[in-house]
């Protein structure tokens, strides 16, 4: 006896996909309508190609007649009517497309092309003057450490959260760390300071050893205690 075994049965597969479709409501009379159509196109050729459009006629009375000759006249403009919605059954025949219940309003946008976002630049670190701190300027940056290719003169004062470099003479006010690095120092070719400051801790011109003037010098925090040496 021979044993058939009855062949898969192939399920129809539904899925639902939208689409957002054009509607066009047309008024009278026709032709200046359409002769808006023309002027849209005129700006736009080829825009309304290959989308999906709805001719919506609650707003006309038009006959099966009007009706074909207006789909007509959308086909020779490049338009082609997805469905027909607003209008009695009755009117369209089977050539027509179909009528189209269900619709909902929503709103359309042209899509622009993304721009980019700019990543944002990193906070420098460090803040070079080529140029000298001339008396009464005030230099603060709190980021990291400044460095002075020149001199910084009596009155100037700089503030920096990092170290605090000085390739001429300091005569004026320096302030390292002051974002709570203790670990900051202050270097310079010679040592004229009005103040020195670490971390809140600081030295006037008075305490500085009179041994060290006119030299180069660092100064960093030992514990709680500022010590001012000749930089070798």
């Amino acid at each position: 006896m021979d044993v058939r075994a009855d062949p898969t049965r192939q399920l129809v597969r539904l899925r639902g996909r939208s689409y957002v479709a054009f509607v066009f409501s047309p008024v009278v009379p026709i032709v200046d309508w359409l002769s808006e159509i023309d002027a849209t196109l005129a700006r736009s050729p080829g825009y309304f190609v290959g989308k999906p459009i709805v001719l919506d006629l609650a707003s006309v009375d038009l006959s099966a007649s009007a009706i074909s000759h207006l789909l007509g006249s959308l086909d020779q403009r490049g338009i082609r009517v997805l469905g027909i919605e607003g209008v009695d059954e009755s009117r369209l025949s089977a050539s027509m497309p179909p009528l189209l219940t269900g619709g909902r309003a929503c709103v359309i946008t042209r899509n622009e092309p993304l721009q980019k976002a700019e990543e944002p630049k990193p906070k420098p670190t460090s803040l070079l003057l080529e140029s000298p701190v001339r008396s009464g300027q005030s230099i603060v940056f709190t980021e990291g450490d400044v460095t002075v290719l020149g001199s910084v003169g009596s009155g100037a004062e700089i503030v920096a959260g990092g170290s605090i470099h000085i390739y001429g003479t300091l005569r004026g006010r320096a302030m390292a760390g002051v974002n709570g690095n203790a670990s900051a120092r202050i270097y310079c070719q010679k040592i004229e300071a009005e103040l020195l400051a670490i971390d809140g801790y600081y030295q006037t011109a008075e305490e500085i050893d009179a041994s060290l003037r006119n030299r180069p010098a660092q100064a960093w925090l030992q514990g709680d205690t500022m010590k001012i040496t000749p930089l070798n």
